[in-house]
């Protein structure tokens, strides 16, 4: 089947839940300084890099509507991206351990019309973990390249208390507001049925 989008993610499960519903795609990973502004809110932080990313490949002259996104982990404020390393790692899920943060994922789709943003803000819970189950989850290989050294849909889900707001989301893309997105630039899905174009 030909692709209707470009996703500008190498991300397995972004790609995993564009085929969950139904849309054809071809992939061109995005590479920009994912540093925050001085003075920039989470949520402007992660628009802006969803936005910047589908742009990116938007100007490489790909003619396919291109679709992006970007997830944070914020805790008090503070902004959890990959972690660096084991240390950072394991200093963020001590940080997230036995209390709530929220997971923003913002969704941007570039098209010949312009640039259409979606942001999904979502509450999630941990319950405590010891500083030996930290480690251990370090050495699992799991957490080296997730937004606050995490995976909810993988090994991770046994720290996560409760969710508030949309799974998919969490996971790296938001179905509902990507939805949105395609539903607006006349791109179908579900089925397979994913034949539809930007409109003219």
């Amino acid at each position: 089947m030909q692709p209707v989008i470009c996703l500008a993610s190498n991300s397995p499960r972004r790609r995993e839940l564009l085929s969950q519903i139904g849309v054809s795609h071809m992939v061109m990973a995005a590479d920009i300084d994912e540093s925050v502004l001085p003075g920039e809110q989470p949520r402007d932080y992660v628009v802006r890099l969803a936005r910047e990313k589908a742009l990116a490949i938007r100007r490489t002259g790909q003619p396919l509507p291109v679709l992006a996104a970007d997830t944070t982990v914020v805790v008090a404020g503070r902004v959890f991206g990959k972690p660096r390393d084991r240390a950072d790692a394991i200093y963020m899920l001590s940080e997230l351990a036995g209390r709530e943060h929220e997971v923003l994922t913002a969704v941007a789709l570039a098209g010949a019309h312009g640039v259409g943003e979606r942001l999904s803000a979502n509450t999630v819970c941990f319950r405590k973990i010891s500083a030996e189950e930290c480690a251990a989850y370090w050495e699992t290989g799991e957490p080296r390249d997730k937004a606050g050294g995490y995976a909810i849909q993988g090994l991770g889900a046994v720290f996560v208390e409760s969710l508030t707001g949309s799974y998919s989301a969490v996971m790296g893309l938001p179905l509902f507001e990507t939805g949105e997105l395609l539903r607006a630039a006349g791109i179908k899905y579900w089925n397979g049925a994913s034949q539809g174009r930007e409109r003219a």
